[in-house]
């Protein structure tokens, strides 16, 4: 990671009924996060107190309106807010309209500042979807709301796990759909979008294996024929547009294969033929990032943990991985931009 350009970055504070508020304090008492970045908090001073309290920690607070008055000094919180709320009023492990509300607030002031060109990454606590539907949000998650808040043309998600890096030509849809989804038209879209965005960190000519999506790579065609009618032409058709694509690769030796750094890429053509993968070798390192935004977006994977809220339990190993992630990335397409002249 280079080691002059700490990226200013954001941590949304998620659900405050939720694990988030605990696993923030957790991740700003970092020594390693405040090596790497320079961390803030977007979120409530009064749910942090809370959260903190359970910890039995003790920490200092910079309330600041602007990132630009941050202290970014290990032991401080700097915090900004984003509007006066009930903060009495949230339980924890409830799903409640007003917790809903101030996440939702809380990753549109990420976007506001980003789209600023205020911060260089966010790394957000999980949401409760539910608790979102309730104050009029209809996209089902993080991701969605990012790319439509942001107008971007598309928003790549990414698993980051060890040296894997997974991709996935889709996200929350049924497994039925998702198979009739992987037509070559898409896949060879993923191919094309992923060469692009890793080309932004400085990984030129990315090597890209895309899975195949039936036992056996479809065994010819006597399993399934996908591999030969969409997925194959898909990496052909990448091919003579000069990206270095592989594949398909069957899906249940690619990711062995991979976890060795062999590949710069995987494409996984689902939900969870992916994610099984990443968060098998380790579930607490299995990161979300999202490309395509005009900033990188990282995510631990996990929600926000009703059951154990406001318990003190609860692990903060994954939202320390995200934030560290994502700031190696934003590190990393910065130092990219400054050899392009940008």
């Amino acid at each position: 990671m280079n080691n002059t350009f700490k990226p200013v970055t954001a941590i949304t504070m998620g659900d405050p009924a939720g694990i988030g508020p605990e696993i923030v304090v957790g991740t700003m008492l970092s020594e390693e996060i405040h090596g790497c970045c320079r961390p803030f908090v977007i979120g409530s001073k009064a749910i942090m107190e809370k959260a903190a309290k359970v910890l039995g920690k003790e920490l200092k607070y910079n309330l600041i309106a602007d990132p630009a008055e941050a202290k970014y000094e290990f032991g401080t919180v700097d915090i900004l807010e984003t509007g006066d709320y009930d903060t009495d009023s949230i339980e924890w492990g409830k799903e409640q309209a007003l917790a809903g509300q101030m996440a939702v607030d809380w990753i549109m002031k990420s976007i506001e500042l980003g789209m600023a060109k205020k911060i260089d990454a966010v790394s957000t606590s999980p949401i409760h979807k539910g608790a979102i539907k309730l104050v009029g949000i209809k996209e089902p998650g993080h991701t969605e709301i990012y790319q439509h808040q942001t107008n971007s043309p598309y928003a790549l998600t990414m698993f980051s796990c060890h040296k894997l890096r997974v991709f996935f030509v889709s996200r929350h849809m049924s497994l039925v759909d998702a198979c009739h989804y992987a037509s070559k038209e898409v896949v060879l879209e993923n191919v094309v979008n992923i060469d692009k965005e890793l080309r932004k960190i400085g990984i030129e000519n990315p090597l890209i294996a895309v899975a195949g999506l039936n036992p056996h790579n479809g065994d010819n065609g006597l399993f399934g024929t996908e591999e030969l009618t969409d997925i194959g032409p898909a990496v052909e058709a990448a091919k003579e547009r000069g990206i270095n694509a592989v594949g398909p690769c069957p899906a249940d030796s690619v990711f062995n294969i991979g976890k060795s750094g062999k590949f710069d890429a995987i494409l996984s053509l689902y939900h969870d033929q992916g994610h099984i993968a990443c968060k098998t070798l380790d579930f607490e390192k299995s990161v979300t990032l999202t490309f395509g935004l005009p900033f990188i977006r990282s995510s631990v994977d996990h929600g926000t943990a009703f059951d154990i809220a406001g318990k003190g339990i609860a692990g903060c190993v994954s939202l320390i991985e995200s934030t560290k992630v994502v700031a190696e990335y934003a590190a990393k397409q910065h130092e990219k931009d400054m050899q392009e002249g940008f």
